[in-house]
């Protein structure tokens, strides 16, 4: 939780947020946290004044749709080896369940979206109950507002935003991916065809 607001409202509602936070887990201690604030490893945080904890949020979301666009260029890549289009002696059958399976296994791109990646390959393989149409839900397009505002450059963040546009008049295996990542962590189920 990333809650902004007046630090005596944010102090006093504390014990509500507290059991509302996921706690520690089995994370391990980040070294060097000895001064900072023991609530962020808690899961929940005072990030400042009123409108600070939706700002934070909202770029959470944006990088968040950087490392979906990454996860599913990987695997549409792996996806695309067994093209045709290849001369034969190139093409490899790659088995995208086991392969994310196997990076879930201490690779440096572990995380709770390839989680839902291997979940949704395991169960589909060729995500056939997915059209690839991704929607954005406005984050996104906030934070590269943001973004425009104090000239930085979000290179990354901003081609996934575009390509959310683009899956809504192609599709994919990848953006399949993408909505199969979104309804594992959301429930966001993909829009009505128009």
């Amino acid at each position: 939780m990333m809650i902004g607001g007046d630090k005596g409202a944010v102090d006093h509602l504390d014990p509500i947020f507290q059991a509302l936070a996921p706690g520690r887990g089995d994370i391990p201690l980040t070294p060097g946290r000895d001064a900072l604030d023991p609530h962020a490893e808690q899961g929940y945080l005072h990030t400042g004044p009123v409108g600070s904890g939706h700002f934070v949020k909202m770029v959470h979301n944006g990088i968040e749709y950087g490392l979906m666009q990454a996860y599913a260029e990987g695997f549409d890549v792996l996806r695309g080896k067994s093209s045709t289009e290849l001369p034969e002696e190139e093409r490899y059958e790659l088995n995208l369940a086991d392969i994310a399976e196997v990076w879930r296994r201490g690779s440096v791109i572990t995380s709770w979206l390839l989680d839902l990646s291997a979940a949704a390959l395991a169960k589909e393989p060729d995500l056939d109950g997915f059209t690839g149409e991704v929607a954005d839900s406005g984050e996104g397009r906030w934070m590269i507002n943001a973004a425009i505002e104090e000239a930085v450059p979000v290179n990354v963040l901003s081609a996934a935003l575009f390509a959310r546009f683009r899956s809504r008049e192609e599709h994919t295996f990848g953006e399949k991916l993408l909505s199969a990542m979104r309804l594992g962590f959301g429930g966001h189920v993909e829009s009505k065809p128009r």
